[in-house]
C-alpha cells in the first residue's frame, strides 16, 4: 500500500522561535501576565490553552488570549520563521517514493497552513490543534505508517497510533529524553531522515517493519 509519513511542524520542519517569542511577549504586554515569550519559544510542544494555564492565566480569560495571540500571528512568526535543514529535502523523498504527506501539529490549522504556503510545501493533509496522543487519531486515519517529531508528545502520538515514531532533536527534548518516551529511531535531524526512509521504504510501505 503506499506509503504515508507524518510530520510536526515546529521544531521539526520549521523553527518559529524568534517570531514565537516576540508574539508572547506582545501578548504579555497586553494583558499584564508573566507569560515569558522567551520560555514558551525554548519549549515548543503544549498547546496554547496549557501554556497560559501554566502561567497563572484565570481559565476565563484563555479563550480571549488564545484569540489575540492567533490574530498576531501571521503578521509576527510568519516572516520570522525558517526552515528547518532536511525539512523540504525530507518532504520530498516521501513524494520521490510515491508516498504521502500528512502534518499534525498543535498550532492553530490556519497559521500552520500559512507556514507551508509561506515555504511553498504542498502536503496532502493537514491537521491542527492536536498534542500528544490527540495525534493518533488523525495518523490512523490517515494511515500514518511514521510519524516525525521532536518532542515527548510526538513520540506518544506515533505510539498511540501504532505509527513508527521518529524523533529529531531539534527541539527542547534529548535523544534521551526521546527514546525513553518509545522513539524507534532518533536522528540528529532531518538532513538524516531521506536516508532513513529510502533504506526503510519497503519494509514500510508493506507493513512489515513492525514497532518494536
Amino acid at each position: 500500500m503506499p506509503l504515508t509519513v507524518g510530520f510536526d511542524l515546529d521544531m521539526t520542519l520549521i523553527d518559529p522561535r524568534p517570531g514565537m517569542a516576540a508574539v508572547m511577549d506582545a501578548v504579555a504586554a497586553e494583558c499584564g501576565y508573566p507569560l515569558d515569550g522567551a520560555h514558551f519559544a525554548a519549549n515548543l510542544g503544549p498547546p496554547l490553552d496549557m501554556v497560559y494555564r501554566d502561567r497563572g492565566v484565570p481559565e476565563e480569560e484563555i479563550p480571549e488570549l488564545v484569540a489575540r495571540f492567533r490574530a498576531l500571528y501571521p503578521e509576527i512568526v510568519i516572516p520570522a520563521t525558517v526552515a528547518l535543514p532536511g525539512a523540504a529535502q525530507s518532504l520530498a523523498a516521501v513524494r520521490e517514493l510515491g508516498g504521502s504527506t500528512l502534518v499534525v501539529t498543535g498550532k492553530y490549522r490556519a497559521n500552520a497552513a500559512l507556514h507551508l504556503a509561506a515555504f511553498d510545501w504542498e502536503v496532502d493533509q493537514l491537521f491542527g490543534e492536536l498534542w500528544s496522543t490527540g495525534k493518533a487519531e488523525a495518523l490512523k486515519s490517515a494511515g500514518a505508517a511514521v510519524y516525525v517529531g521532536d518532542h515527548v508528545g510526538d513520540m506518544r502520538g506515533a505510539l498511540a497510533a501504532d505509527a513508527v515514531a521518529v524523533g529529531v532533536v531539534t527541539g527542547p527534548c534529548s535523544r534521551e529524553e526521546l527514546a525513553d518516551e518509545g522513539a524507534d529511531v532518533v536522528l540528529a535531524s532531518l538532513e538524516e531522515f531521506p536516508a532513513w526512509l529510502r533504506e526503510n521504504a519497503p519494509r514500510l510501505a508493506d507493513g512489515s517493519c513492525a514497532r518494536r
